[in-house]
Formats: C-alpha cells, structure tokens, sequence
C-alpha cells in the first residue's frame, strides 16, 4: 500500500473539512432525508477497488423476484446531467459504465442515474420502485439510508491515509454509520487467524472506536464465471482460457492486480495493457490495444473487465480482428465461512419489516418469508 508521505499535510486539512461537514449532519445543522420505502446504501471509506458493483448486483439477484427494484447511481464519468433513466438506447457515456453493466445484465429492473440522489429516489418512487439500491453513496449524507453497507477491501484493512497521501475519503470512524460491513475480496482460503486479525483491526480502529454492537461483520471473495464475448454478434469465442492462449489483458479498473493474478492462473502468454479507473478510452489507446493485439501469435484473446467492456462496446475503436477476439470475465460475490444465507437473510429481514412499516403491497409476499 503506498502512502505519499509528502501529501501528509494536504490530508489533514482534507480531513478536517470532512469531520466538520460529518459533525453537522450528526447535530443536524446538515439535515439527512429518510423515506418510506427501503433504501439500501453500498459504499465504502476508499476511493475505488472495494467491489461495489458485483455486490449492489447480488442484492439485485437476491430482491428482483420479490419486489420492484431500482439501482440509483450517480454516474461517474457521464457526459449527461440530472436524472437519467436507463433504455436500450443508453450507452456508457448517458449514464457511467457501471449502471451500464448492471442495465445490460438486469433488464427487468430499472437503473438510473442522478447526482441529487433525494431527487433521484422521488423520481424512482414515481416509477413505482419498492426498494431502492444506491451505488457509492456511503458520503452522500443528504439521504439516510434505511440499510447501510460498508465494504472494505481485505488488503486494505489497515496503514491507510487520507486522500491525497493514501485512498480514505474519509476516518475510519464513519465505518460507526454502517449497519453491515463486508470485508470485500478475501483471499480464497482464509484460516480462523486472519478472520481474527482482520476482525481485530476492525473492532479497534482507534482506542475510542470500538465496533458498535448491532453492526454485523461478513467477508466475500470474488468468484470469477466463464468467459462471454464483448461482442458477440462478431464471432464465437472460446469459453476457457489454457496454457496455450496468448492473452492481452486490458484494463481500466482501480486494481487489476487481483484479476491479473486470476488470468495468470490459467494463461502462461500474457500481457496486460492498465488504465485508470473509469478510464475514457481515447483513439492513441485503442492504436495501442490493436496493436498489441496484432502482435500475438493465435491461438488468442483480449481479456476485460464487465466494467471496461461497457466503455469498449460505446467507444467503439477496436479492431475487428480485436473485437471478433474479445471478452469478460463476470464476477459474482460469495460470502465466506458459510453465510450466505446468513447475510440474504439479514438483508430480506430488513426489507421486509420496512415495507410493513410502510403498509407496502409487497409486504404481505409469501417470498419474504424465505
């Protein structure tokens, strides 16, 4: 983990501006919005990598046969402004290439964006959404969750700073405003000393900051599925990779090094092309991607994020042979030491008692009893 030492001084006063704006929500000079439905907050403390997305896409998995759903995100990188709702006709630069991620793969629910999220989520309740899922909103305090759920990624658990030196937008002490925190991209095969190490750091985050005891604690890894093709009106490809694939790895993710790990595992020929999060693919990037890709003996493959796939499908700069050729590797969220059902269940229980409360039809479902 790298801390720019020199940045020191420039964080502390960071700092000081998000402690002061966090103390006048908690005495209320700074006032939060809750509503009637369930509005569900994935966010974490760091700037990127802690693996939002494919969590936000669990809890749709889980909650989309049972009631109508809404992700609300506010675009990062969009070249739109205000509320923007998801259509066919969307692409990554209307409304950010992760709700464009979760809008190709979950066409039954709806997906917008706003960056005025209380507008957002009115506009959403107009639409007839029950529950409400927020992309990293965790600082946006002007809503206030009914469910808050902090990631923190494994490897980043502790020697962290405050941006600019490290990758905190904020102290460790706003993990007290999460009701569930989920260390997120846990090694494969975690022994109880590392649960424990890891529970430690999170239960004394400072002599004073103890966990609160309705928090609830669990740890995921992601799974990586089978290959699909980016474009798969240009050719068929092939599902696995083996020992005998050169593979270019192109990137534009907060930390690829993991995913990088994943491909190595399964291609001896690799070469891996890395961009900034988010990155807006430029024309020199995509003479650069063609020819490495040019370059590699066939049998071969260009290998991207589901993220980095939507930006590659509207930008359009590949070439043929480049598109015919490439592919993403999905990811999905597995909760570790057997609580899966543990953390749905956690999650059902709060949706469900809410709609209650709010005298929803959906409340009377027989599937919320699962």
């Amino acid at each position: 983990m790298r801390i720019h030492k020199a940045l020191l001084p420039v964080s502390w006063l960071y700092g000081l501006g998000v402690v002061t704006r966090n103390l006048l929500f908690d005495c209320g000079l700074l006032k939060s919005r809750s509503f009637d439905i369930p509005v569900i907050c994935v966010g974490n403390l760091a700037v990127g990598g802690t693996g939002k997305t494919p969590h936000v896409e669990h809890l749709v998995r889980l909650l989309k046969e049972r009631c109508k759903v809404a992700v609300l995100s506010r675009g990062y990188k969009r070249r739109t402004k205000g509320f923007v709702l998801a259509d066919d006709r969307s692409t990554a630069l209307d409304i950010g290439d992760e709700p464009m991620q979760i809008h190709r793969k979950f066409s039954d629910i709806i997906v917008a964006v706003d960056e005025d999220r209380c507008e957002g989520i009115e506009r959403l309740v107009a639409l007839g959404a029950e529950v409400v899922l927020l992309d990293d909103a965790f600082q946006h305090r002007y809503v206030k969750p009914s469910l808050s759920i902090l990631l923190m990624e494994y490897d980043r658990l502790k020697g962290d700073r405050l941006m600019p030196a490290g990758r905190l937008r904020e102290p460790l002490r706003g993990m007290r405003r999460a009701d569930i925190v989920v260390v997120t991209k846990c090694p494969d095969r975690m022994q109880d000393g590392e649960y424990k190490e890891a529970e430690r750091h999170l239960s004394h985050r400072s002599p004073k900051e103890k966990a609160l005891p309705s928090q609830k604690l669990f740890f995921s890894r992601m799974a990586y599925k089978s290959l699909k093709p980016v474009f798969p009106e240009k050719g068929d490809t092939p599902p696995t990779i083996d020992a005998g694939v050169h593979v270019l790895l192109v990137t534009g993710i907060a930390n690829a090094a993991p995913l990088e790990e994943e491909v190595r595992r399964h291609a001896s020929h690799l070469r891996h092309l890395a961009y900034g999060d988010h990155h807006a693919f430029t024309d020199s990037d995509f003479a650069d991607i063609n020819k490495a890709f040019a370059q590699l003996p066939e049998p071969r493959l260009l290998v991207t994020t589901e993220k980095d796939a939507a930006r590659l499908r509207t930008m359009k700069g590949l070439s043929p042979e480049a598109a015919a050729h490439a592919c993403l590797i999905p990811i999905q969220v597995e909760l570790l030491r057997n609580e899966q059902d543990a953390f749905d269940q956690a999650i059902i229980a709060h949706i469900s008692k809410k709609l209650l409360a709010s005298g929803s039809p959906s409340s009377d479902k027989q599937q919320w009893k699962k």
